[in-house]
């Protein structure tokens, strides 16, 4: 447990660095008119509290800086509800006030307004991708030389796609190839089919289907490419201008991993209801282990059917994204029911 003198500290060290992103000295928190203590009382009480974790020191003559374990205490503990201005206020009504037509075109002009609101990234999943499930597919020929792949989504949505059937496959390895998959993949949502296939079934296609390495690599083809169509990204550059990514090593990773809509899509649809904060090394990939992620979901007609995530610094300014996301979440899911009429 902290002392109360403690948590004030800590906050006001963690509140400068968001701000400042450069190491936080005793004497700038004792000029603070919100602390009160002076330089060497808060020395100390910085000295206990790198000891417990919640502080680092990065050069020896430098300031503190907070651990990831100092942010989650904060944003846990210590974090007042934030406030969101009336500029903002008036973009996120006029966004709310128009009329659209496609809710894919809706959850693309959120990522847009979220990242540039917020100077993050912002990460969008759109319908149909984490609460959908499969109902059935088909592979159904059309000659000798093509078929054509046709998924049913258990609210209805159908999707098909024309391909070519692989050299060698008979007709007859097709139809148990489908008959094999819809029975064990019906009910499984969109975004863990290709895992479950390759996971689950591969042994049993095995031994069942002849030629099913080639009718996996069609099904993983038409799957992929329906995920990447519910990934929507906003400000993806933003991160560039954060000081913590000036290594070009760390860039190039996160960019890379911004580029692979199936490992996010995967990444984000996890995420429960309710605002979701996980903080560096919480997050499950490597890549943005140096990043936080602040994730809510939007409903329509009382059901999730997306979320929405920003990615940003683990110096993120935690209070401005969670009150924008929860004001934002929160009008969308009104406003969906209006816009799809």
């Amino acid at each position: 447990m902290l002392s109360e003198r403690q948590k004030l500290i800590l906050t006001a060290i963690i509140d400068d660095y968001i701000r400042s992103a450069e190491p936080v000295g005793s004497r700038s928190i004792s000029k603070r008119g919100d602390v009160g203590f002076s330089p060497a009382t808060i020395r100390n009480e910085m000295s206990d509290l790198e000891e417990l974790g919640y502080l680092e020191q990065p050069h020896t003559s430098a300031g503190r800086i907070p651990s990831h374990k100092g942010y989650r205490y904060y944003v846990d503990n210590l974090l007042c509800p934030g406030t969101v201005s009336h500029q903002e206020k008036e973009l996120m009504k006029a966004f709310f006030e128009s009329r659209i037509l496609e809710l894919e075109q809706a959850v693309q002009q959120a990522a847009s307004i979220l990242s540039s609101l917020t100077n993050y990234t912002a990460i969008l999943l759109g319908p149909e991708t984490y609460q959908t499930t499969l109902q059935s597919l088909q592979l159904i020929p059309l000659n000798d030389h093509s078929a054509v792949a046709i998924i049913v989504t258990n609210t209805g949505h159908v999707e098909n796609r024309r391909f070519t059937i692989p050299e060698g496959v008979q007709i007859s390895e097709i139809e148990k190839f489908v008959n094999l998959l819809n029975a064990k993949l019906k009910g499984v949502p969109l975004y863990r089919l290709r895992s479950k296939m390759h996971s689950e079934l591969n042994a049993e296609l095995s031994r069942y289907v002849a030629g099913y390495e080639e009718l996996l690599a069609v099904v993983d083809t038409v799957l992929q490419s329906d995920e990447g169509d519910r990934l929507y990204l906003g400000g993806a550059t933003n991160m560039l201008a954060q000081p913590e990514f000036k290594d070009v090593d760390k860039v190039k990773t996160l960019f890379e991993l911004l580029e692979e809509s199936r490992t996010l899509v995967q990444v984000f649809s996890g995420a429960p209801a309710g605002i979701q904060v996980k903080i560096g090394g919480e997050n499950s990939l490597e890549a943005i282990n140096n990043c936080s992620v602040i994730t809510a979901s939007y409903s329509l007609d009382g059901q999730p059917v997306g979320t929405i995530g920003i990615l940003g610094p683990t110096r993120m300014d935690y209070k401005k994204v969670i009150a924008l996301l929860d004001v934002f979440t929160k009008d969308m899911t009104s406003s969906l029911s209006r816009w799809m009429k």
